[in-house]
């Protein structure tokens, strides 16, 4: 349970642009212990940061909080080079992930090793394109989200087997009482074994009867007697009972051995036999039709993109992710849902593990009805009934939860209800990106390129939360309204 816990921030003096060097040692009796601290904090960096480049923003006011895309976008390769050339890097200097940036207007948000991936950039070749700028925002983790990491138990796996054991079952009849579901679930190789042995057991048992019957009467000890009225005859002994059972259940009857006149006992026995055996029939076969085809194998062909992103649609922060049918036969009443799976505790102190909150993906316009022809991307929007209306792309790196996602509809050619699951974690949402599109108008007719379904990206996308970008657009609203009262009181003619 302790892997939906929020995540403790780390100590943020562990992480910076520049190499670390061990500190000189301070004269001592200089300064008291909270004072060598407070001046070490204060010391000024091994590797300054360059001056401000001409143009650039001092990030002082919220609208600031912009991502990676906003700094790529201030400078173009054919513009001149406006700041002087960075200080070149020390030969055995350790570079952190950029947690405390020294470039003011790039924001916390940035995940990445920031100078591996420039480093990197300086060694490869650019012909990658777009595909070197995916990034996860969370490539690389101090060593308190890696303990968290391991601890880490899924709810939900990716191809939707939900993760729950069952234990300490005390009322066992209950499954013997709904006898047709609990074969159906067998796995292959228990209902195969199931399937078997409801012949061989009705053979043997009505075989063995047969021999009774038959050395109760005789008819064993009189075989070839001509003037012996035998009830079953040509069976003395198992093996032929056996074989008279088989012939008589599955309706073979080669003529050697048969049940005569003679007992009413035989014509008794031949007359349940063909009434079990006929059951048998039913129940098995229809659990081999049902167990065949069932719509767990349907779902099968329907997919969900690996990662979530969270971008601006419409001026909303919004959290989407992209799901496609593969088949031609489409799904009926396609309906889509999801569950925000988090631990918490209430303020007095009661601890709920895995509690299950909805996110909303259209109930209330009917976007949630899907009409899944091509790969279409669910949005959910960030708002005050959200639970990620305070999350921000930082606040996203410590977060512990999972979304389950949830696709049901009736499959056109059996008419069954389908169930397609997945799930996604913290680690797997993408602030910042898009979907690719992956239609396109070919001979008169759309084409899905499947092979686009996973990519992404990145955009222009504040770090900050919704939350945070609402009061700010309240904000400039309340003093886009108060200049321009002012205004219009300056520019109102006197009147005398």
């Amino acid at each position: 349970m302790l892997a939906y816990l929020p995540r403790p921030p780390p100590d943020g003096s562990q992480y910076g642009t520049f190499p670390h060097k061990p500190d000189p040692p301070a004269s001592p009796g200089a300064l008291p212990e909270d004072s060598r601290q407070q001046a070490k904090r204060s010391a000024p960096m091994p590797n300054p940061p360059s001056p401000p480049c001409r143009g650039a923003v001092i990030p002082s006011e919220p609208t600031l909080l912009l991502s990676r895309g906003s700094v790529a976008a201030q400078h173009r390769p054919g513009d001149p080079a406006r700041c002087p050339p960075a200080a070149p890097r020390e030969p055995g200097a350790r570079w952190y992930p950029l947690h405390a940036l020294s470039v003011p207007n790039i924001p916390s948000s940035a995940r990445g090793r920031t100078s591996a991936r420039s480093s990197a950039a300086a060694s490869v070749p650019t012909a990658e394109g777009p595909h070197s700028r995916r990034r996860k925002l969370l490539d690389e983790d101090g060593p308190v989200v890696q303990a968290g990491k391991r601890q880490r138990q899924r709810y939900v796996t990716k191809v939707g087997k939900c993760q729950v054991n069952l234990g300490n079952i005390q009322e066992k009849k209950r499954f013997l009482s709904d006898i047709f579901t609990t074969i159906v679930d067998l796995k292959y190789r228990w209902f195969l074994f199931v399937f078997m042995m409801c012949y061989i057991v009705t053979w043997v048992v009505f075989a063995a009867i047969y021999l009774l019957d038959a050395w109760v009467r005789g008819d064993v000890w009189h075989r070839g007697d001509p003037d012996w009225q035998a009830c079953i005859e040509n069976v003395d002994g198992f093996v032929s009972a056996l074989l008279f059972s088989v012939e008589s259940q599955r309706t073979i009857g080669y003529g050697s051995r048969m049940v005569t006149a003679n007992c009413a006992e035989g014509v008794i026995l031949l007359m349940a036999q063909s009434i079990v055996g006929s059951m048998i029939d039913a129940l098995m076969v229809g659990c081999m039709f049902v167990k065949i085809s069932r719509p767990k194998k349907r779902a099968q062909t329907l997919i969900f993109s690996k990662n979530c992103v969270i971008s601006r649609r419409d001026e909303k922060l919004c959290l989407m992710f992209r799901v496609g049918d593969l088949r031609e036969s489409h799904m009926v009443d396609a309906k889509i849902r999801a569950k925000l799976i988090k631990s918490r505790q209430t303020a007095e102190g009661e601890f709920i593990p895995l509690e299950q909150s909805e996110l909303n993906l259209g109930y209330d316009t009917g976007e949630d009805r899907l009409f899944l022809v091509e790969p279409q991307i669910i949005c959910h929007v960030i708002d005050p009934r959200s639970p990620f209306w305070d999350m921000s792309a930082e606040s996203l790196r410590w977060e512990q939860f999972e979304i389950i996602i949830i696709l049901e509809g009736i499959v056109e050619a059996t008419g069954m209800t389908c169930q397609a699951r997945t799930s996604y974690t913290e680690d797997e949402i993408l602030w910042g990106y898009r979907f690719e599109p992956c239609m396109s108008l070919e001979k008169g007719a759309f084409r899905v390129d499947y092979s686009r379904f996973e990519m992404t990206f990145e955009v222009q996308t504040p770090a900050a939360s919704a939350k945070e970008l609402h009061e700010l657009r309240e904000l400039e609203q309340q003093e886009h309204s108060t200049l321009s009262l002012y205004w219009d009181h300056l520019l109102q003619p006197c009147v005398p």
